[in-house]
């Protein structure tokens, strides 16, 4: 069986798939090229940047099985998928802790002005040294701030471990029940069970310092023009999720009236073509969709990947 990697698998996992009898191509297709080429197929694996719809699928009746390293699937067509006998799979658990310490790095980032820094020095460091002091002079730490997570699954779990292990409080909301406390596990194998406490979605928005948001893309964003006028007066805001769970015009208006302190932003509306005004803002944390982008996480995806794979085509 032939299996097209079209957006790349770690080595580790594509060596897990030859072992197993699979020909793995790692040749990216470009998406206007795929209803042809894929027919060459019986399996494809694919990123954020491959789309997998309904149109192809029909004319590509040789595949069995698709394979999405990361966690969302809002680039396949799942249901449609799987009314066809194909496997659609994915990866949840293996970029988990890389997507909770990007938050972090965007928070630390944010409550000591650091990306607004860097934009900066570069220009003024030499003809207003002092000045720039004087502006970034206003930091606040994280241990005792409040953290809210919206959406408790292994991301958002993930990340209340880093914040309980800089000393914040966590609070959360989810569709589902959760756990009262989470377990921290330190150098040396100790371990430590840490409280944290779930709440309506209103408290969070009410409650939290820093808000960090771990949901889906459903039928409108999770923070719009409602949501932001129960937020806490100068709240720190981290989407590392999916594009539009927040609204980035609303964003916008609250970052100007200081509503909102500083913002975050992993993932946007229009990737891979952002607001300008979003990439030009100066309270504006920007990475682009990297939260899975670490060596670590790549490795993982690629052996949880084939090995799914490997149990799925075997059937």
């Amino acid at each position: 069986m032939k299996i097209l990697a079209n957006d790349g698998i770690d080595a580790a996992g594509k060596k897990l798939l030859e072992d197993a009898g699979f020909e793995v191509d790692t040749n990216h297709i470009p998406q206007e090229e795929l209803a042809e080429k894929l027919q060459a197929y019986d399996a494809v694996t694919v990123r954020s940047a491959t789309k997998i719809r309904q149109a192809l699928l029909d004319v590509c009746p040789n595949i069995k099985a698709i394979g999405r390293g990361g966690v969302g699937m809002d680039n396949i067509d799942v249901d449609y998928a799987r009314s066809k006998g194909i496997a659609v799979i994915n990866t949840p658990a293996a970029s988990s802790l890389s997507v909770g310490e990007l938050v972090f790095a965007h928070l630390l980032n944010g409550v000591r002005f650091l990306y607004d820094s860097n934009r900066k020095m570069p220009v003024e460091g030499n003809t207003n040294f002092a000045g720039l002091k004087k502006a970034y002079a206003k930091g606040v730490e994280l241990r005792g701030k409040t953290l809210g997570v919206v959406g408790f699954g292994r991301i958002g779990r993930e990340t209340a471990k880093v914040a309980l292990g800089l000393g914040m409080d966590v609070i959360y909301t989810d569709l589902f029940d959760g756990p009262t406390s989470l377990s921290l596990t330190f150098t040396g194998g100790v371990q430590v069970d840490l409280p944290v406490k779930q709440v309506a979605f209103e408290e969070v928005l009410k409650q939290s310092d820093f808000i960090t948001l771990h949901v889906p893309f459903l039928d409108k964003p999770a923070i719009g023009k409602e949501e932001f006028t129960l937020l806490k007066d100068g709240v720190g805001l981290v989407n590392a999720a999916r594009g539009g769970v927040i609204d980035e015009l609303e964003l916008i208006k609250a970052l100007d009236s200081g509503k909102v302190s500083f913002a975050a932003l992993d993932v946007f509306d229009n990737e891979p073509t952002p607001r300008q005004e979003i990439l030009s803002h100066s309270r504006i944390s920007l990475t682009p969709h990297i939260g899975a982008a670490t060596n670590e996480a790549q490795e993982r995806i690629g052996i949880e990947l084939a090995t799914l794979l490997i149990d799925a085509l075997k059937k």
